[in-house]
């Protein structure tokens, strides 16, 4: 019979791997994104630029699979329905837009807002769950997609 400490143990170790897997699925819903957009953008420099935004998705969701597997769990393998939708509504909206290169800079900004929250949402409500390594390496990330959104803004500015 499981003891009151086994059992929150059992409950914080669900918590944390259900929040890693979520930052996970959002990681691989970023990738698919940048890599939908860098297909529809007609600007070289924004094609580029996608293409490497792609890539550091892809590396974060490396690092956050390799955390969940040193848990001992197992790592989702894709995203999730909500990124489905929102590639697809991407997708509508590129179709419809005179300004496609402008449009899909808007969805990335959207995109990246949404992830910086993500990542304070879960950095917030795990701040005592959480190794140091586990923070940091969430904390590096979602500076990283900050960093990003600034760049994204200045290059709408730009269009």
């Amino acid at each position: 019979m499981k003891t009151t400490i086994e059992e929150a143990r059992e409950k914080s170790h669900e918590n944390l791997v259900s929040n890693l897997q979520g930052l996970l699925e959002k990681n691989y819903d970023a990738e698919q994104g940048y890599k939908k957009a860098m297909v529809k953008a007609e600007n070289g420099h924004l094609k580029e630029y996608l293409k490497v935004r792609a890539a550091l998705r892809n590396r974060f969701a490396t690092e956050l699979s390799d955390v969940i597997i040193n848990l001992n769990e197992k790592p989702i393998e894709s995203g999730s329905a909500t990124g489905a939708v929102h590639r697809t509504w991407m997708n509508i909206k590129d179709a419809f837009s005179s300004d496609s290169d402008e449009s899909i800079l808007e969805e990335c900004i959207r995109g990246e807002k949404a992830s910086v929250e993500e990542y304070k949402e879960v950095l917030r409500e795990n701040e005592n769950h959480f190794t140091p390594e586990i923070t940091s390496l969430i904390t590096n990330q979602m500076l990283e997609v900050e960093k990003s959104l600034d760049t994204i803004k200045k290059l709408e500015d730009l269009m």
